[in-house]
């Protein structure tokens, strides 16, 4: 989570910038994409697994955004704002992926373990309640939560992104899903389950769960 982009984050000069770029300004634009540019990656990675795909995904995603900036109302933040369109789009992508091909997972866990592991952690200290491992055994949890993620349907992933690594609140993750915070506890309470679930039969534990792919769950 970029926490110190989130510190430095200012709505009135977000508000001030979208004005501008309302009436035409397009290095006013240029000033919110290179702020929120990091940011819209890491979710898009978060979301998508692959370093390409994820560089797709920040750009049709700005593209939509300034093609609908008329459309900002300021009802919420804009990186709010943002955020419900890289989300999407995201999982639009991996929509489009899963009827083409299976996905190959390599280049997009080193990757993930290159720039984000303190995401990784987390999750992985989220699911297994900080259960100690040695180093080895993290790894290979790493991986294979990485791989449990990648079964998940797109919305059950994407909650579990925006709550385990983003932080955001059920009332965030609501806002961008445009959904209500009932349907965001249920969707993270069967991802949460699903993915307990996998990493109990790493373990050696039975389980006779089914993934929630994109026919099960809420």
């Amino acid at each position: 989570k970029a926490d110190g982009d989130a510190k430095r984050d200012d709505p009135a000069r977000d508000r001030e910038l979208v004005s501008r770029c309302q009436s035409g300004d397009k290095d006013a634009f240029k000033a919110l994409f290179e702020h929120y540019q990091r940011r819209a990656y890491s979710l898009a990675l978060g979301v998508v697994h692959d370093p390409d795909q994820a560089l797709d995904v920040v750009q049709d995603a700005f593209i939509k955004a300034y093609r609908h900036i008329d459309g900002f109302q300021g009802t919420s933040s804009f990186y709010t704002w943002l955020y419900r369109i890289v989300m999407n789009v995201a999982i639009d992508h991996i929509r489009k992926r899963r009827r083409a091909h299976q996905v190959d997972y390599d280049d997009a866990i080193k990757h993930f373990e290159d720039e984000a592991p303190a995401g990784a952690e987390a999750l992985s200290a989220q699911l297994l309640r900080g259960d100690p491992r040695k180093e080895a055994a993290r790894r290979e949890l790493r991986d294979q939560i990485r791989i449990a993620l990648g079964k998940l349907s797109p919305k059950h992933r994407a909650v579990l992104v925006m709550r385990e690594i983003e932080g955001l609140s059920y009332e965030q993750m609501a806002k961008v899903a445009e959904c209500s915070k009932g349907t965001i506890m249920s969707r993270l309470f069967h991802a949460r389950r699903y993915m307990q679930k996998h990493l109990l039969e790493l373990m050696g534990e039975e389980s006779s769960e089914t993934p929630v792919n994109g026919s099960e769950g809420p």
